[in-house]
């Protein structure tokens, strides 16, 4: 879980680097092509056939429709916010989950240790969208690529409720990540033209970006994260995702030179806290 904490966390950097040359929602687009034709392969080698019962067809419609706002939104976000910030508002998602679990999921209600650690995580996203003092140059505190960045984290825990609480629940992950992929695919590259140029600066090193997008995080990536919705408690797969944003700021810091203000190490910390409060299970007596 640490390790696939740290994937998704340079993941941000890359989608930031290769907006240089692809445009975001195109790039996004790619990746799902791309992360489906790995998938397809993936399982016909093992005998999985593409198979989804009637009644969950509208629900894979449905999860491919918030699969494809989230990654337009996170990929947009990026393109005009710094990654600290991006990662910080995005990773609030267990945030968003915990909530939408108190009314829709059942053993998942917020107790008050989860009630705190919602006004923390929260806090510390509001300090990010209330934090202006980073201008364009010295951080891309940009409002709009803020909120786009929210509305990524509010579909992505939107995806992970209709895994569990859909008809989606009954599908293997194989399947679930089929249709978001296929339907993603489908839409984000007819979207695409409508956000600019297909291409801004290409040259061939942007491909090894979106190879690394395609192969660690959108295919076998998603796989695992969908593997582990089956096995543990909505709220509890996200018990490791406060070390992303940690990932994130280092990265972001560190590979592109983004500014470590008090302002985002202090929500940072917030979202962190807050995240831990959130998926911390009171100890069972023996």
């Amino acid at each position: 879980m640490i390790a696939f904490a740290i994937i998704l966390a340079f993941n941000q950097v890359v989608i930031k680097l290769t907006n240089e040359g692809i445009q975001p929602v195109f790039s996004a687009g790619l990746r799902s092509v791309g992360a489906l034709a790995v998938l397809l392969v993936w399982m016909r080698l093992r005998g999985i056939a593409v198979h989804t019962p009637r009644a969950a067809l509208g629900a894979g419609v449905i999860s491919g429709l918030l699969f494809s706002g989230e990654f337009a939104a996170l990929f947009w976000a990026l393109d005009h916010t710094s990654v600290s910030r991006a990662s910080i508002i995005f990773y609030s998602m267990p945030v968003h989950l915990s909530i939408m679990a108190h009314f829709w999921l059942p053993n998942e209600r917020i107790t008050a240790m989860r009630a705190a650690g919602l006004a923390l995580a929260m806090g510390g996203v509001a300090w990010v969208l209330l934090d202006r003092s980073a201008g364009v140059a010295g951080g891309q505190a940009s409002l709009i690529g803020d909120l786009a960045a929210l509305g990524a984290a509010l579909a992505w825990a939107g995806i992970a409720m209709m895994a569990r609480r859909s008809a989606l629940a009954r599908l293997r992950p194989e399947m679930q990540l089929f249709w978001q992929l296929a339907v993603s695919a489908l839409c984000l590259i007819a979207l695409a033209p409508l956000f600019g140029p297909l291409m801004r600066d290409f040259t061939p090193v942007f491909l090894l970006g979106l190879g690394y997008q395609v192969v660690l995080v959108a295919s076998f990536g998603f796989l695992f994260w969908f593997f582990l919705l089956t096995i543990y408690p909505a709220s509890g797969v996200a018990s490791f995702s406060f070390l992303s944003p940690v990932f994130s700021v280092i990265f972001g810091w560190w590979v592109l030179g983004e500014p470590l203000s008090l302002d985002v190490i202090g929500a940072l910390g917030l979202v962190a806290l807050g995240i831990v409060l959130i998926n911390r299970r009171p100890r069972v007596p023996s």
